[in-house]
C-alpha cells in the first residue's frame, strides 16, 4: 500500500483548504494547515490514494493563484510537492525501502498532471533529492514532463518516490531565530535535514526526520533541548507506528506524539474521524501550526 503526502501552497483561508480537501474523499486521513508557512499537508492513503492524489492536484489548480501566496515556505508551486511512499510496517534504511511502485506511480502521476492539467512536474527520488530539484528548477534542470516554462496560475509540482518521512517542528522559546538557525546547522546529518526559521518573532527549528530508522524522533528532541529551550514540538502529518514504537512510552507525551497520529490507526479507525482539519467558515490564526520543509 502507498501514501501520497500532497503539499499545496495554501494555509490561511480555511474554505479553499476545506475545498481541496474534500476533492480526496475518504482517502484523506489527515489535514495539517499552517498559515506562517501558508501550506498545507494532505495525506492520502487507502485503494483510492492515485485517483485522490490527481482530485486534489485539478482542485489546487482550479482554485489557487501562485500570485496570490506568501509564505515562509519555499514553493514551486499551488501543488508544490507529491510525493509517493511505500506504507512499512516494520524499520528500514532509506537506502534499503523498495520503490518499484511508488516510482512508477510517480511517473504517471507527472505525465497525468502534464497532459490534464499542462504542470511541468520535476520527478525527484532515487535519482536527486527534493533540495537539489529546489535549487535547480527552471534553471539548471529542465521539467520531467509537461511544459518547460511554469504554469501561469498554478508554476510547477515536485513530484517523488521516497521512503518514510517523518516531518518534525521544535519551536523555540524566546524567539531566536539565529539560534535556531545555528541548531539546525549543528543537528543537519545524513538522515536528518533542518532549517532554523523565524516565523513572526518566534523561532521553529523545522526538521524533515528522512531516513527515521536511523534518526529517532527523541534523538530530534533532545539534540535541540541541549542547545536550546523548547516551547513546544510539533508533529506534522502522521508517521508510522514502528517509528512511535522506537520510543518510550513514557515519552509519548513529552514529544508531542499519541498512537491516533500514525498512519495505520487512521486507516484502521476510519479516515473521517480522525482528520484533524481546520473548522470551515474561518481563516487559521498564525501560529496554529507548522509545516515541514516539504514532505
Amino acid at each position: 500500500m502507498l501514501e501520497c503526502v500532497v503539499n499545496v501552497s495554501e494555509g490561511t483561508r480555511t474554505d479553499l483548504v476545506q475545498a481541496v480537501a474534500a476533492s480526496a474523499g475518504e482517502a484523506l486521513i489527515d489535514l495539517h494547515s499552517d498559515p506562517w508557512h501558508n501550506r498545507s499537508v494532505l495525506t492520502l492513503a487507502g485503494p483510492e490514494v492515485v485517483e485522490a492524489a490527481r482530485a486534489v492536484a485539478s482542485s489546487a489548480v482550479e482554485l489557487l493563484h501562485l500570485s496570490e501566496h506568501s509564505g515562509a515556505h519555499p514553493r514551486l508551486g499551488v501543488v508544490d510537492v507529491v510525493p509517493f511512499a511505500p506504507i512499512l510496517d516494520a524499520p528500514a534504511a532509506a537506502g534499503a525501502v523498495e520503490l518499484s511502485e511508488a516510482t512508477r506511480e510517480r511517473d504517471r502521476f507527472a505525465r497525468w498532471a502534464a497532459r490534464a492539467l499542462c504542470l511541468p512536474c520535476f520527478l525527484y527520488g532515487p535519482e536527486r533529492s527534493l533540495p537539489e530539484l529546489r535549487k535547480g528548477a527552471f534553471r539548471t534542470i529542465a521539467p520531467d514532463t509537461g511544459p518547460r516554462r511554469p504554469h501561469p496560475s498554478a508554476g510547477a509540482a515536485c513530484v517523488g518516490a521516497r521512503g518514510p518521512l517523518v516531518a518534525y517542528n521544535l519551536w523555540l522559546e524566546g524567539g531566536d531565530s539565529r539560534l535556531a538557525k545555528a541548531i539546525a546547522r549543528s543537528i543537519r546529518r545524513p538522515g536528518l535535514r533542518a532549517l532554523g526559521l523565524d516565523l513572526g518573532g518566534r523561532a521553529q527549528v523545522s526538521c524533515n526526520v528522512v531516513d527515521p530508522a536511523l534518526v529517532g524522533i527523541g534523538a530530534v528532541y533532545d539534540e535541540v533541548r541541549r542547545r536550546a529551550a523548547v516551547e513546544r514540538p510539533e508533529l506534522v502529518g502522521l508517521l508510522p507506528s514502528w517509528v512511535l514504537e522506537a520510543e518510550p512510552r513514557r515519552r509519548w507525551a513529552e514529544l508531542g506524539l499519541s498512537e491516533d497520529r500514525t498512519i495505520e490507526a487512521r486507516l484502521q479507525g476510519g479516515a473521517a474521524a480522525s482528520r484533524r482539519q481546520a473548522p470551515a467558515g474561518r481563516e487559521l490564526r498564525r501560529g496554529e501550526g507548522a509545516d515541514g520543509q516539504g514532505r
